[in-house]
């Protein structure tokens, strides 16, 4: 990204029609991970309707904070440009809905517990397939539908807790500690929106559609490198570490006279050179830590050393010049030293529209960038616009209203 002047009404703004731009997308998941992986999709041109339950999705529930509309940050950060429609799926003339909605659709996310769309007469493999050939069907489940926990429910710190991630966070006092993000379900949304763009791509070749069986499990247990590889190598047990990396030295958090720090050394010879930076030229050599081997060895030699070694340095100014040196450093800033941050403007990653304020977009393409298009819409901010827009009549619309199957005010 440039220095560009910011467009006009917002930050951070969509640019043109993006990547992703003619990809119809219909999405009946809530909560996170799917929500994650439609607003991805979203940000670079698909064109999302969210159908929510008459509920609602839960999250809009999940404060305070809330919006001036009334919905929590939680649904407020992860739905923009998104059309909501409110759809009673429980009901016959409800699903017919989603049928007419998915003529033409590319892809259809769901995060229902399996077995529920085949139960409505919405399976893949004996209803959608048949019926729409080139559509991608990706399923976000907990567990998946087999196997000695398929069915189950799944949320996100149950899975960091069962996958072994609670295990090898926090410190040998702390015990298993929960990541503060969500991360199985971030997770679960970034690898369900590649698992949907190798789908596309393979459609290309193929005519054909196909189904994304995506798991909390499975995404949660991708993320233990390295430990896992550990393990697979020496069969013993991975514990919390805290800050410091269990397989380099130095890679751990140091305190200064301002502020805490964190430092890395990835190699022997950055190594050295982080010594004679320091003026500790007879650290690179000891045999003590000459190699990262060693170093891990004599960890808690090192720290001691470099603790008092930073002791008396700014922390802010110490990290600039390490930097500006090759050295791998950083302060530790809370989340609104974070958001305020120069070069936090300068990619784009705050980002505003109508009143919504959000994190950015981290994929930046040169000639079809994305962005915000929409803030997050209020429930069923959309029924009309987006049947009108699939062939519904204004009779048809009233009709489902007065029965019930739209939705145009939550029910609590």
């Amino acid at each position: 990204m440039n220095d560009a002047l910011p467009m006009a009404g917002g930050r951070a703004l969509a640019s043109g029609p993006g990547a992703l731009s003619g990809l119809r997308v219909v999405d009946l998941t809530r909560v996170l991970g799917g929500p994650y992986c439609t607003m991805v999709l979203s940000d670079h041109g698909a064109d999302v309707i969210k159908l929510e339950p008459p509920q609602g999705d839960e999250v809009r529930d999940w404060g305070p904070p809330f919006d001036g509309h009334g919905d929590a940050s939680y649904f407020v950060g992860v739905n923009r440009n998104k059309k909501s429609v409110g759809l009673d799926l429980s009901q016959p003339q409800g699903r017919e809905v989603l049928l007419r909605l998915l003529e033409g659709a590319d892809v259809l996310i769901e995060n229902f517990k399996p077995g529920s769309m085949e139960k409505w007469g919405l399976g893949y493999e004996e209803v959608l397939a048949q019926r729409f050939p080139r559509l991608i069907h990706c399923r976000v489940s907990g567990f998946g539908a087999t196997g000695p926990l398929g069915g189950f429910p799944g949320y996100d710190a149950i899975l960091q807790a069962m996958v072994g991630l609670m295990s090898i966070n926090g410190t040998e006092n702390s015990g298993p500690t929960r990541l503060g993000t969500p991360i199985v379900d971030i997770a679960t949304g970034l690898f369900s929106t590649i698992a949907i763009l190798m789908a596309v791509v393979e459609r290309e070749k193929s005519g054909k559609g196909q189904y994304c069986d995506m798991t909390l499990h499975d995404c949660g247990m991708a993320l233990l490198h390295p430990h896992a590889a550990n393990f697979f190598l020496n069969g013993k047990r991975p514990v919390a570490t805290g800050n410091p990396h269990p397989n380099l030295a130095p890679y751990a958090k140091f305190t200064t006279k301002t502020c805490e720090i964190f430092v890395g050394c990835g190699n022997d010879p950055t190594f050295r050179k982080f010594c004679k930076f320091l003026g500790l030229d007879a650290l690179g050599t000891d045999p003590r830590f000459a190699t990262n081997g060693q170093r891990v060895i004599n960890k808690a030699a090192l720290t001691e050393i470099l603790n008092t070694r930073f002791a008396g340095e700014d922390g802010i100014d110490l990290c600039q010049r390490m930097l500006a040196a090759g050295l791998p450093a950083g302060p530790v800033l809370g989340v609104d030293q974070a958001m305020s941050a120069p070069h936090t403007a300068h990619r784009n990653m705050v980002t505003e529209k109508d009143g919504f304020v959000g994190l950015g977009t981290p994929i930046k393409l040169s000639r079809t960038p994305g962005g915000t298009r929409t803030a997050p819409p209020q429930f069923a901010q959309h029924t009309n616009e987006v049947l009108a827009k699939h062939g519904f009549s204004e009779e048809e619309i009233a009709r489902l209203a007065e029965a019930g199957v739209l939705v145009e005010k939550r029910r609590k």
